[in-house]
């Protein structure tokens, strides 16, 4: 009944939607910008796409949001995903040696393979159909020198994409061929034999038709010997894992847009060593491995039309796969038999989405859309000398969604969305999100937040399972729930100096987890509920001269409610520092930063200690017309620091890498 009911409204609103004239537009777009004229800094404020799905000022966003540009990528060094996302306020990484995750708020559960996170890449969904899932590592697929932006949305953001839009919603945009007008070569050398070559191509032409092109290569050995204590034992080669740290990247994108039309596509496959002896395999045994795949093709249709109506459309094909090889002894005696278990999962699916946005009644920007998914292969095996796991499903499911945003006076605004996702695998669920902003200033916004979200269980904790020989099928599950409510203040000191504080609350319920149960037998099941409160505050400053500082400030409490204990991996005090300092106007610069992180609980009942790191990059630009260099020093201080293991691993802590370098040349053709 609530899905006729929505799909009624729905068709309703796009009948009138459709009726408006032209007029409306017009009168919007000259409240705006005398809402701009009398804000004398609007100008130098930045807009954001991806909390509204289309392009407004940062200060009018129904959401705390954070920017990286491709510049600041250059000047402070960053080498993976994950460092660009650590250094943002509330955000934190952890790094089990083999892929990457991402907390943020006081949720980063090891090994929860970021499903918690939507991320997209140039506004197409990224996470996989089998773990719902994407690598902020080696797995992560751009190169990050491909990358023009990113826009970090905070908070629920189910009402305008659905499952995983959990804690927020990341969008990488790319760079555009205008953006590179010619060739670009660069390569990288760093610690543990590490070495990166890239070439792309761009440029865009009269005739208006533009490409870019872009194929990456990335290599390392890795440490060639770690220790871990908790294999100190002569049986287990004394804690010592050697040469089995080896990684290899491969990366190609292309982008192709003429007129309304874009077509993109993405190929990246990554193979990484696991030298931790994670779930019990063999100890230092060179056949544990995980293989990465991902392929998108994506066809975008842009169009505004005389009448002001911007309609969007797309459709994809999208692959996934994954390989792991997990060495076991099943020998019965002193003589090792060693099998290489193998673990794989294979996705396709096909998507199409469709948004229309207009201004309406002079005060209203109403956006209206929805999506559909066909997963049509979701295959899960594990095998051996036999097969244990085997299961191949074909789901779908579909959603529509509707937003306004409505501008009550100059100083009040009123942003208020809701969306009906319908699973084959649980039925339906309907998230809104409501924003107040108020502008009491020209300088100072504030914003009053509540918004649910929902994450669905994905195919691997519904159907990855072998007959009840140890592991259930948990066909029952639902969909994890969230609700946040949310202050943000918001102040322009001057055109230079912007601070933003940030007071949340958000309580989740029926947490999935993998559970014991009675008879020894494992379980994926919702257990538990989640609350967590917190307060994040950032200061900084952008100067005409390149000068550019950041401070941050984070605390949050995140407690299971049962238990009143803190999550694992979940640190209560975050502090962060970065500093971009021009050393010679427009040819040299120095990026800083540091970050503190307060002790983490694991899932052995241990903690890992607090952490404190500093990067240092000095990069340059145009000595040589086209040409720049960077070289860049990492754990600065050499602080021998853990991340929290996960339920896989024997180790309380997975030890990160010391002091290390990198340096790195760009031309320009």
């Amino acid at each position: 009944m609530k899905v006729k009911i929505a799909y009624f409204l729905y068709l309703s609103l796009i009948v009138l939607f459709c009726q408006k004239s032209a007029l409306a537009e017009n009168e919007f777009m000259d409240l705006e910008l005398s809402m701009d004229e009398d804000m004398f800094m609007f100008e130098d404020i930045p807009s954001v796409y991806s909390a509204s799905k289309y392009e407004q000022k940062v200060i009018k966003a129904p959401a705390s949001i954070s920017i990286v540009t491709a510049d600041e990528i250059k000047k402070y060094g960053y080498r993976t995903f994950s460092e660009v996302l650590s250094s943002l306020r509330g955000f934190y990484s952890t790094n089990d040696r083999n892929y990457g995750y991402t907390g943020v708020r006081g949720f980063g559960l090891p090994s929860d393979y970021n499903t918690r996170l939507l991320l997209l890449i140039d506004g197409h969904r990224f996470n996989d159909n089998i773990y719902d899932s994407f690598d902020t590592l080696g797995s992560f697929p751009l190169d990050l020198d491909t990358i023009e932006r990113v826009e970090v949305v905070r908070g629920p953001s189910s009402s305008l994409y659905g499952t995983s839009a959990f804690f927020g919603v990341i969008n990488v945009i790319t760079k555009r061929g205008r953006d590179l007008g010619g060739v670009n070569v660069s390569a990288s050398y760093g610690s543990y034999d590490a070495y990166k070559t890239r070439i792309s191509y761009g440029d865009r032409f009269n005739s208006g038709l533009e490409v870019f092109l872009s194929g990456t290569f990335y290599d390392t050995q890795g440490d060639e010997s770690l220790y871990y204590k908790e294999f100190d034992d002569p049986a287990t080669n004394n804690g010592n894992y050697n040469n089995n740290d080896e990684e290899q990247t491969r990366q190609l994108m292309g982008t192709l847009s003429y007129q309304d039309f874009t077509l993109r596509s993405l190929y990246t496959d990554n193979k990484k060593d696991v030298p931790t002896g994670a779930y019990e395999t063999v100890f230092n045994d060179p056949g544990s491995h995980t293989y990465d795949q991902q392929i998108f093709v994506n066809l975008t249709y842009d169009h505004t039309f005389d009448n002001h109506l911007n309609l969007q459309s797309k459709i994809s094909y999208n692959k996934y796969r994954y390989t792991g090889g997990y060495p076991y002894d099943y020998s019965e005696n002193d003589t090792p038999d060693i099998v290489i278990n193998k673990d794989q999962s294979d996705g396709q699916w096909w998507r199409a989405e469709i948004q229309a946005t207009k201004v309406m009644w002079d005060e209203h920007r109403i956006t209206v859309g929805g999506d559909y998914q066909d997963n049509f292969q979701q295959y899960q095996t594990n095998y051996d000398l036999e097969r244990y796991v085997e299961s191949d499903q074909d789901t779908y499911k579909w959603a529509i969604f509707i937003q306004d945003e409505y501008n009550i006076t100059q100083k009040w605004t009123l942003n208020a969305g809701v969306r009906l996702d319908y699973f084959s695998t649980f039925g339906e669920t309907i998230n809104p999100r409501v924003a107040l902003i108020y502008n009491p200033w020209e300088s100072t916004a504030i914003k009053l937040l509540y918004g649910s979200a929902f994450r669905a269980p994905n195919e691997y904790e519904l159907n990855y399972h072998d007959d009840g020989s140890t592991t259930l099928a948990s066909e029952a599950l639902q969909p994890e729930e969230l609700e946040t409510l949310e202050l943000i203040v918001e102040h322009y000191f001057n055109k230079n100096i912007r601070a933003e504080v940030n007071f949340f609350r958000t309580e989740i319920s029926d947490i999935l987890s993998l559970v014991s149960l009675p008879d020894g037998l494992l379980q994926n099941q919702n257990t538990g509920d989640v609350e967590s409160h917190g307060i994040e505050a950032q200061l900084e400053g952008t100067w005409v001269n390149g000068f550019q500082s950041r401070i941050s400030y984070a605390w949050q409490e995140t407690k299971n409610k049962l238990t009143n204990k803190r999550l694992t991996n979940s640190p209560e005090h975050m502090v962060k520092l970065n500093l971009i300092a021009p050393l010679w106007s427009e040819k040299i610069f120095i990026g800083f930063e540091s970050q503190y992180m307060s002790q983490r609980k694991t899932p052995l009942e241990s903690e890992v200690d607090d952490v404190f790191l500093s990067n240092l990059t000095l990069f340059t630009q145009d000595w040589v017309k086209g040409v720049e260099m960077s070289a860049g020093l990492y754990n600065l201080f050499d602080q021998k620091y853990f991340d929290p293991g996960s339920e896989e691993h024997t180790q309380n802590g997975i030890e990160q890498n010391g002091l290390t370098f990198r340096v790195k040349t760009s031309i320009q053709f």
